[in-house]
């Protein structure tokens, strides 16, 4: 099955106001074209140097996602054209990236990782983290940056039940941040949650955006 192929599938089985993300970490440049000329233009990386080098490269027309976890010392390099990061997990990543922002005028948009599954190994924020993070009195000084959503991953199992929970325990802290903190503003509307393997189980539960390489791209 070709790239366009596989994304027609995808499309035909996801409703229209759920995002695509195409996760394109360690693919190369021709696969990303293969997509782009199917019409897909939201491509996800999660390492910032290749992403550098594949942003080079490819047409000004692709919506860029940063997926992985960010270092606070890699922000410089992708912040002059990312377009949405869903992995920021403390406040001083939120500020390096806003501070990044400022320096060439961008307002950056960006998702709070919560964390939901019951491995160890998922970076994260737990609720009260998130609702600590939210509350803090230099939030709103944070001109350049701008939070819509959240983002979680499930853990890695075959237990559709678990995987279904966990999604819909990220549902109810999306609904809970938004109530408490976001009950006003339009822009906080993103629920990144599902890749290739449970993406049906995320859009039952209402992820917004999914993420998927594998379901895309073929195996790594």
């Amino acid at each position: 099955m070709t790239i366009a192929e596989s994304l027609l599938r995808l499309q035909l089985s996801i409703p229209e106001h759920v995002k695509i993300v195409a996760v394109s970490k360690t693919k190369p440049v021709s696969a990303i074209m293969e997509a782009y000329a199917a019409g897909q233009r939201l491509f996800g990386e999660n390492k910032a140097q290749e992403l550098v080098a594949k942003q080079a490269q490819l047409p000004a027309g692709i919506e860029w996602h940063f997926i992985g976890h960010l270092q606070t010392n890699k922000v410089r390099y992708i912040a002059p054209f990312i377009s949405l990061i869903h992995s920021i997990d403390s406040l001083s990543l939120l500020k390096e990236v806003n501070r990044e922002a400022r320096k060439i005028n961008r307002i950056i948009e960006c998702l709070l990782q919560l964390y939901i599954a019951t491995e160890e190994t998922k970076f994260g924020l737990t609720l009260d983290e998130a609702k600590s993070l939210l509350g803090d009195d230099s939030l709103p000084e944070l001109k350049n940056i701008r939070i819509t959503g959240v983002m979680g991953m499930s853990s890695f199992t075959s237990d559709t039940a678990l995987v279904r929970l966990e999604f819909r325990t990220l549902y109810n802290r999306y609904k809970l941040l938004k109530d408490q903190f976001f009950s006003l503003d339009d822009h906080f509307r993103e629920l990144s949650m599902g890749m290739s393997d449970d993406y049906p189980i995320a859009v039952e539960e209402g992820s917004t955006m999914v993420r998927i390489g594998t379901s895309l791209f073929g195996n790594r």
